[in-house]
């Protein structure tokens, strides 16, 4: 059967799209919570106790299981959509989330010092929120229709951008205003407040008897989603890569911390917020493979713009912070809500958590190699350099994601609202 026909043939929810939104928003918001407070809020207090940056630098093996997820996708999959009856979204959310929070118990417990076993907590949340993520990824994908999967994707970017201002700004106060322990349980209910509305929303139906078998070898099998892996792959060195160094060269064209705080703080909870939603509308009427490109091109000009600024330096302030908030943060959640928009349309319902989750860590893997080589490229060659490279990168991008992006779309036979004009 074509992806295509599986779609026709999977029973959808009776729950309103807007209801189906808010519940996986919840959870996305929750997922981020952990890593902004893993990867932000984390080597700050860390720093702020003493210790060295190479044992801090440690604490991104937590980012581990969100790389390699993929690995485990299929059996949470064959888990979560049984032979017979209902699915089991909740049944795993539900287990995940607790798993999350009581990790968030034991952090709470260990305190800032204990370096090994912390890591180790932050390992198993990780695996917890992100086999988590594989269910949430497939409900979406399987409730929402097609039209209404930029939306879906709005909820999933915008919720990110949120969550990682919660987990990192909002903890931070927390242990100022209390201590490590308190502002961690806290946290940990603030998850399971959050995936409230998930659990207490209505199951779908019963899909009837199901016999497919989730699998990796099946979701690459499929053209479509051998164009995705590659679409993922490009775009995301165009819109990654480019702003990796962003942070570090902020600080050495003589910005504070508290300016750099208020790029990070500010883009996630008001631009990046802001053009999630965006992105879900742009999604819905001009489709996602022309909102990729637009957010491409923009993303050329900001990087340009870096560029320039970095090699004759003594850009003013304000109009530096604005060109670091617009690629950072808005062009990204622009770009990336439509990049998701395609994973929804391209994973087939019968596997979605399988298909999703491996186009997302396609998505990791590169941006990971994207931090290492921007690293290198900018202690070597500049920031003038690296800033230059990625403009020119996005600017190749924007036409081989139109044709990918169309192909994809041809395979898969997506609905056209998803797959725009056609090449």
């Amino acid at each position: 059967m074509s992806v295509a026909g599986s779609r026709s043939a999977v029973t959808r929810t009776l729950a309103s799209p807007a209801a189906i939104v808010l519940a996986i928003g919840g959870l996305y918001v929750g997922q981020s919570i952990i890593g902004g407070l893993t990867f932000i809020a984390l080597p700050a207090v860390l720093r702020d106790r003493g210790l060295p940056l190479d044992q801090i630098g440690l604490i991104y093996l937590a980012s581990l299981p969100w790389a390699v997820k993929f690995l485990w996708a299929p059996a949470v999959e064959r888990y979560r959509l049984p032979a017979h009856g209902k699915a089991r979204s909740r049944s795993i959310i539900l287990a995940t989330g607790l798993v999350s929070a009581l990790g968030l118990c034991v952090v709470a417990a260990l305190g800032p010092t204990h370096l090994v076993p912390l890591i180790a907590a932050f390992v198993l949340i990780a695996f917890a929120a992100s086999t988590g993520d594989i269910a949430c990824d497939g409900h979406a994908v399987e409730t929402l229709s097609e039209r209404h999967h930029g939306w879906g994707n709005a909820a999933q970017v915008g919720g990110a951008y949120l969550g990682s201002a919660l987990g990192s700004g909002l903890f931070l106060v927390l242990v100022g205003y209390f201590d490590w322990s308190k502002a961690t349980l806290l946290m940990a209910a603030l998850l399971l407040v959050l995936a409230l509305p998930f659990l207490l929303s209505p199951a779908p139906p019963s899909a009837g008897q199901r016999t497919h078998q989730p699998s990796l070898r099946e979701a690459l099998r499929r053209p479509d989603m051998r164009a995705g892996l590659l679409l993922a792959a490009v775009y995301v060195v165009a819109q990654k890569w480019g702003v990796a160094m962003l942070g570090p060269f902020l600080i050495d064209s003589g910005l504070d911390l508290a300016s750099l705080g208020m790029v990070n703080g500010m883009g996630g909870l008001v631009v990046g917020f802001a053009c999630a939603l965006l992105g879900g509308a742009l999604v819905r009427f001009w489709g996602a493979r022309v909102v990729m490109v637009l957010a491409l091109v923009l993303q050329a000009a900001s990087l340009a713009g870096l560029a320039m600024a970095a090699w004759q330096s003594g850009m003013p302030k304000p109009v530096l912070l604005a060109l670091a908030l617009g690629s950072s943060s808005g062009l990204m959640a622009l770009g990336f809500v439509a990049l998701y928009a395609q994973f929804m349309a391209l994973s087939d319902p019968r596997q979605a958590g399988v298909d999703f989750t491996l186009l997302q860590c396609m998505d990791a893997l590169v941006s990971m190699a994207g931090g290492l080589g921007a690293g290198w490229i900018s202690q070597h060659l500049g920031y003038a350099a690296c800033f230059a490279l990625a403009a020119a990168g996005a600017v190749i991008a924007a036409p081989v994601t139109a044709i990918l992006g169309g192909r994809a779309a041809r395979l898969g036979r997506l609905p056209p609202e998803l797959a725009a004009v056609q090449p």
